[in-house]
């Protein structure tokens, strides 16, 4: 739990409806607020006003009010943004699933999303997709030898239609596959290559090749230069193996950067999911709505009071009534009461 500091020179102390949070949560409370449903409730001036607190107040709690009744904790919004990575699946006997849960699971469930078998989700696939950041996807391999639709799932039904359509170019994928390394040695996992390639085909950044040291196979259709192009596991002859090779390989797809930064959209978002907007401009257009809303308020009679704190260089304004509380980085140099 946080800790709130309040500036010794803030002799005001915040109403009790107002809400805490830490300033690396203000681009949280920022997405949030910007979804469709509470943007028309909550002003760009307020969302400014918090944003340069929280530039501020580096060390500090920022307090503001008043806030839509139904934003949600720092906890809840971290919760609600915080599954990046969507993890999707083709099985047919369930060992592709198994593994699917140990990525799953290894990512943690603020990171990745529950496995999603993607005969599921055939029909709405590019939605499904836009959803995350970036994608984990994993495939049997039963067509074996075939030059094409060599996972004998409902990828096979995909590949070559619908998602020749989607626009995920630039969007960070890795691949995961299953195989049995010994009994079909010489096509060991044949079908994570062909999974790697319609991605890729795609404009997608590829990430998680890993060395083909210590499996059993002789040759697979899945190796990129000197390196399986994801991470393969066979449940067959090497499961104990599974669990260290899956966390080593979560390990290096946060390293490779698969959590940062935001991935292309394959479809357009649903009503009910967050619109991320890019704010610089509305932000530099509505600075200036700070100070006429507190001159509004002032010739209105419910006046601002300031009070100052000279250590962080920020001016807490406070209305009379003290339901309302703005933030400024410049000292204050009048008082606003009458």
């Amino acid at each position: 739990s946080a800790i709130s500091h309040q500036p010794s020179a803030i002799s005001h102390q915040p109403p009790a409806s107002s809400v805490l949070l830490l300033p690396e949560a203000a681009i949280t409370v920022f997405r949030f607020a910007t979804t469709k449903s509470i943007m028309p409730r909550y002003s760009m001036s307020s969302l400014f006003l918090l944003l340069s607190a929280a530039a501020s107040l580096k060390s500090s709690v920022i307090a503001f009010s008043p806030l839509p009744s139904n934003l949600p904790t720092s906890s809840a919004a971290s919760a609600l943004y915080g599954t990046k990575v969507g993890v999707f699946f083709g099985t047919s006997t369930g060992s592709t699933e198994e593994v699917a849960y140990l990525i799953s699971e290894e990512f943690g469930p603020d990171i990745a999303s529950e496995p999603i078998e993607i005969d599921g989700v055939a029909d709405s696939v590019a939605s499904e997709f836009a959803k995350y950041d970036a994608l984990v996807v994993g495939t049997p391999t039963w067509n074996t030898g075939a030059d094409s639709e060599r996972s004998g799932t409902g990828w096979d039904e995909i590949y070559y239609s619908t998602m020749e359509e989607l626009n995920i170019a630039g969007k960070k994928v890795a691949v995961f596959g299953l195989g049995d390394s010994v009994s079909y040695g010489e096509n060991y996992a044949d079908a994570a290559g062909e999974l790697h390639d319609v991605f890729e085909n795609l404009g997608c950044q590829m990430l998680g090749y890993t060395s083909q040291e210590g499996y059993l196979h002789e040759a697979s259709k899945s190796i990129r230069g000197d390196k399986f192009c994801g991470l393969l596991c066979d449940q067959v002859n090497q499961e104990e193996l599974s669990g260290p090779r899956v966390e080593n390989w979560v390990d290096q797809l946060i390293g490779e950067g698969i959590l940062e930064g935001g991935g292309a959209g394959g479809a357009a978002s649903s009503d009910s999911a967050p619109v991320v907007v890019d704010v610089t401009a509305e932000l530099e257009e509505n600075s200036i709505l700070m100070e006429e809303s507190i001159a509004a308020h002032s010739s209105s009679g419910d006046a601002f009071e300031p009070h100052y704190n000279p250590r962080s260089g920020v001016t807490m304004w406070t209305s009379r009534d003290g339901k309302t509380c703005y933030y400024t980085k410049e000292a204050a140099k009048m008082s606003m009461s009458p």
